[in-house]
């Protein structure tokens, strides 16, 4: 007798308990009204950075979030990472931010993951620096990866010597493509380096001394990131290729990222890369379309 009622009562245990859990599960809560900050290093001059404006816009509207885009001005790193600390103060439901220097933004990074907002790190930096800082994970493009891939195409054609235009050389980041290509040519990088500022007055005149000295198709050219000028350029074979890090991913992800968090607690295991994707002139006719906005 006694064993029958113990048999009896852990079947209707089971079904008791069957029954809680299934009229127990709610419709998840959606939380309305999350506000997110986006950090750049970019100074207030480069447009290239439009993309990403898009892109948090975008995320912002179907997601029905606040994204505000602060960035240094002029960009001066350590007024870059004093916005970092304001935006952290004002607590946000989470920080989007580049690693354009991790010894001066490593401070001010951690003390707002310590303080319990979600970081996500864009564009530059690595991976290894995103997770010594806390975030939760890195979007972004391996820049080594990306320089030691154009290498290789540069290499194929018989190129053995360069030169590399590096626009912010005060950011590891864009060193490690210099370096990534050097590599796959297997030579010394050395004096092949050259700081050419941010200005894109004195950058984009490379196009223009080619065509003075008669070289224009005729030196193997390629380059990072896209502009109109080198859309044109591809199409009339004087550059090879442009190396696209896709930085509308770098904007629309972790907003979106972020937003699933803060509602259902859920997220993505491990980095994204956003690129190297290489925009030719087979591909360059759709990339042109959505070039400032998407692309």
């Amino acid at each position: 007798m006694t064993s029958l009622f113990r048999k009896v009562s852990l079947i209707a245990l089971g079904v008791l308990t069957a029954l809680g859990i299934l009229s127990a599960v709610p419709a998840p809560a959606m939380a309305q009204g999350e506000r997110f900050v986006l950090i750049s290093h970019a100074p207030d001059s480069d447009s290239w950075w439009n993309t990403i404006k898009n892109a948090i816009k975008v995320a912002g509207d179907q997601m029905e979030v606040t994204v505000e885009y602060r960035n240094p001005p002029t960009g001066d790193l350590a007024d870059m990472a004093r916005i970092v600390q304001q935006a952290a103060a004002s607590n946000p439901d989470g920080i989007i931010v580049t690693i354009a220097d991790y010894d001066v933004l490593s401070g001010p990074v951690t003390d707002a993951v310590d303080k319990g907002i979600p970081v996500i790190t864009i564009n530059s930096g690595t991976p290894e620096q995103s997770e010594k800082l806390g975030a939760l994970m890195h979007i972004g493009q391996p820049e080594y990866a990306a320089g030691f891939g154009a290498g290789k195409r540069a290499k194929a054609k018989g190129v053995t010597a360069f030169l590399c235009v590096n626009h912010y050389i005060t950011n590891p980041a864009s060193v490690e493509r210099c370096q990534g290509y050097a590599d796959a040519l297997g030579v010394e990088l050395g004096s092949q380096m050259i700081d050419s500022g941010q200005d894109p007055s004195e950058i984009n005149p490379t196009l223009a001394a080619l065509e003075d000295i008669g070289r224009a198709g005729d030196i193997h050219f390629g380059t990072f990131d896209l502009s109109g000028e080198i859309a044109k350029a591809i199409k009339s074979d004087v550059i090879a290729f442009a190396i696209d890090q896709q930085p509308y991913l770098q904007g629309y992800l972790p907003v979106v990222i972020l937003t699933n968090l803060a509602r259902y607690g859920v997220l993505p295991s491990g980095n994204i890369n956003s690129g190297p994707g290489f925009v030719v002139k087979s591909n360059i006719a759709l990339v042109e379309k959505y070039a400032g906005e998407y692309r």
